[in-house]
């Protein structure tokens, strides 16, 4: 045999040897940076699809229980055969039925089994009782199941049969002062616009899904898994999530995720993954457990969907003709210009594998695996800048709760802009409702001298004191605020020009009464106004100023009702 043939044979014997070996690693790597990524895009994409569920969901389910801690309704619902009291429920359910996202409400009386509802297009004013429960009939048993559970918050994917529609129903007990439940309240959201929304957002490769705490399919794309009236069927009669896999262990890992999720408790934000087969196709299963509405939600990435093998087939063409080369130029191409890029992108995958998209530097040669490390380090930026947009949408929407912010850090009373957002409810209200309320605004007399004598931290101390006193001197629904320095407001509602008059006098006496109790006197001057229908809020505050004004110009802790009368005050000293 010649040389050439034994050369050439070797060659031909190392050129298979290679190629096998790099198809081997090829496969390799691509499947691992595959599943790195997608772990890393599966955590990220379940934390974003529950952020958007939450989101739409979380301010609907805040006015289902302001509703249900509603005194008129409470009191309705403890003498429900009361024609006035019914009467001013029926108003305060209407007002809650505008804020609804869309526009309905419900309100279940646990005395007479009355159901009332109205929706959107208000199709039943004036008749809003539809129908008596029947703790008899199967549709009804949703209600009775509810009340013996005596769970005070439910989600609930039910039609109803009544009332020929079907939707997610946000579901709060109604309980009176001594905790015995009452009634039952809440809003219904349209089932075929929710999914829409939330879960059939038509991106590739991605399937979202929430399961109820027991596995049962709430939404899901296809409505004929989503298992409707879920509180009223017995274990083994439910739409499961484990309907969606055929493969036995699939199954079994699915479950497992939720059981190890349940052993957690309440820690959001922990999230479980791993590789299932849907459909004849490798998925990555993701799986986050929601506990502020007790629901799992659960996202499948098709990997080879979202980031196609295919996309990376020339890289065996780059590694057969960087072997081939490595050939003539054993040692020197070997080293320079195939080891040291290799290692250098080891390294940059091992930085990506560890969550760090801040690479080092790749060495790029002019070959096919600069070519490599230079389709990975675009593919990594693309990935860092995905997720960081990701990131940015969590920060903007936290710095937006952030701003929302209503309540005063030091005195723990409605901040200013809480104020006005009240302010603004009860001008509304009082339109609606042809009815007065009634506006405090208070300061803290000499505080000047208070906070340069005794210093600020002592200022603040009377500061929270005051408020302290001023939530004693009101009523539970009144809204007491501190509206800047030594300034509070107080909104009471429902009011009266005596009652107004009364609690501003309360609030002077038990403010001087207190403060002489803890050894260090302090007084409030205090101005009222009663607003009007059609009274503005700069109307209002203007007034209320000038009461205030007077009240000090007067000598201090004094009393001043201001009227529209510009002539007109009453003072107290």
């Amino acid at each position: 045999m010649s040389i050439k043939t034994r050369i050439l044979g070797l060659a031909a014997s190392l050129i298979v040897v290679a190629s096998l070996a790099s198809w081997l690693a090829y496969r390799e790597l691509s499947e691992n940076i595959i599943e790195r990524w997608g772990q890393q895009v599966a955590e990220i994409q379940v934390r974003y699809d529950s952020a958007r569920l939450l989101q739409s969901l979380e301010r609907e389910i805040g006015l289902a229980k302001q509703m249900a801690s509603s005194s008129t309704l409470i009191n309705w619902a403890a003498s429900p055969d009361d024609e006035t009291l019914k009467s001013e429920a029926i108003r305060q359910m209407e007002s809650f039925r505008s804020n609804f996202r869309d526009n309905n409400y419900f309100v279940a009386l646990v005395g007479n089994g009355h159901y009332y509802y109205n929706n959107a297009e208000n199709e039943y004013a004036g008749s809003q009782f539809r129908y008596v429960l029947d703790e008899e009939k199967p549709d009804d048993a949703w209600f009775f199941q509810l009340i013996e559970e005596g769970r005070d918050f439910h989600l609930n994917v039910n039609p109803d049969t009544e009332l020929g529609v079907t939707k997610l129903w946000i579901d709060v007990l109604m309980r009176d002062e001594a905790g015995e439940i009452v009634g039952m309240v809440g809003t219904g959201l349209s089932l075929d616009a929710f999914l829409q929304d939330i879960v059939d957002i038509d991106q590739e490769g991605i399937t979202t899904l929430f399961v109820d705490y027991n596995g049962a399919i709430q939404l899901y794309r296809d409505r004929n898994y989503i298992d409707f009236a879920s509180i009223i069927k017995p274990e083994g009669q439910k739409n499961t999530v484990d309907l969606l896999f055929e493969d036995p262990q699939d199954k079994q890992q699915i479950l497992g995720m939720l059981q190890l999720l349940k052993k957690r408790g309440d820690q959001a934000g922990q999230v479980e993954s791993g590789f299932v087969t849907v459909d004849g196709r490798k998925h990555l299963a993701g799986v986050a457990f929601l506990p502020a509405i007790g629901w799992f939600e659960i996202t499948l990435l098709d990997l080879h969907t979202l980031l196609p093998q295919s996309y990376l087939w020339p890289l065996v063409a780059v590694f057969l003709v960087t072997l081939l080369v490595s050939l003539l130029l054993f040692h020197f191409i070997i080293q320079s210009r195939i080891l040291k890029p290799i290692m250098s992108l080891e390294r940059a995958v091992e930085k990506v594998r560890e969550g760090s998209f801040d690479l080092p530097r790749l060495e790029k040669p002019n070959n096919e695996v600069g070519w490599l490390a230079d389709h990975f380090e675009k593919m990594a930026q693309k990935l860092g800048q995905s997720t960081r947009e990701l990131e940015t949408k969590v920060a903007q929407r936290t710095d937006e709760l952030n701003r929302l912010a209503r309540i005063d850090p030091l005195t723990g009373l409605k901040n200013r802009r809480g104020l006005d957002e009240i302010l603004e409810e009860e001008i509304q209200r009082a339109r609606r409702q042809d009815s007065g309320f009634g506006v405090i605004w208070l300061d803290i007399d000499h505080f000047k001298t208070i906070n340069d004598n005794l210093g600020h931290q002592a200022g603040d101390q009377i500061l929270c004191r005051v408020a302290l006193w001023l939530k004693a001197g009101v009523r539970p629904y009144d809204h007491p605020g501190r509206w800047g320095g030594d300034e509070f407001v107080v909104l009471l509602s429902p009011c009266d020009p005596d009652t107004l008059e009364q609690i501003a006098r309360r609030i002077r006496e038990l403010v001087e009464q207190e403060s002489r109790k803890t050894g260090a006197a302090v007084t409030v001057s205090v101005g009222g106004f009663f607003a009007r229908p059609g009274d503005t809020s700069d109307t209002i505050l203007r007034h209320a100023d000038r009461a205030l004004y007077r009240a000090k110009a007067g000598g201090r802790n004094q009393v001043c009702i201001d009227t529209r009368d510009d002539e007109t005050a009453l003072s107290e000293n």
